[in-house]
């Protein structure tokens, strides 16, 4: 159940979308901002969670399923982090992610390569460190 983020990655069509989605909602609507410490503790035991989780689905014939969508939750929320928690940003978050989660640039890619969950939930949390980093740098160039 958390591998496929709540059953979200058993969507038919864009499942990693449909998670991002899925976990831009949960986000939303949890009482917590994102510069407090139980974002960055979710964050950590949804990492931790999530190579476990994600590593029950891998097999040898398909190492990253597309059902095991718990990489997308954590790395979205990554990339929120310092954000402010409001519907143009978050949008914002969710586009950035999801384009940075398709093109895997250097050294995302590569984490994608290690074994199991591990391997699953590296590259988006990597992905989502470069969205935060993005997101921020505009937020306090333009809008600070």
């Amino acid at each position: 159940m958390i591998g496929t983020g709540f059953g979200s990655g058993l969507f038919p069509i864009a499942p990693a979308t449909a998670g991002s989605f899925v976990s831009l909602l949960i986000y939303y609507f949890l009482p917590i901002s994102s510069d407090s410490i139980a974002l960055y503790l979710l964050i950590v035991v949804g990492f931790l969670l999530g190579v476990w989780a994600t590593g029950t689905l891998s097999t040898k014939a398909d190492e990253d399923p597309s059902k095991a969508v718990w990489d997308e939750f954590v790395g979205l929320w990554v990339t929120c982090l310092l954000l402010p928690k409001e519907i143009g940003w978050l949008a914002a978050a969710f586009i950035i992610f999801r384009i940075l989660d398709i093109l895997k640039p250097w050294p995302a890619r590569r984490l994608e390569g290690l074994h199991g969950g591990l391997g699953i939930m590296a590259d988006d949390l990597m992905v989502g460190v470069y969205g935060a980093i993005l997101l921020n740098a505009a937020r306090l160039a333009f809008f600070s």
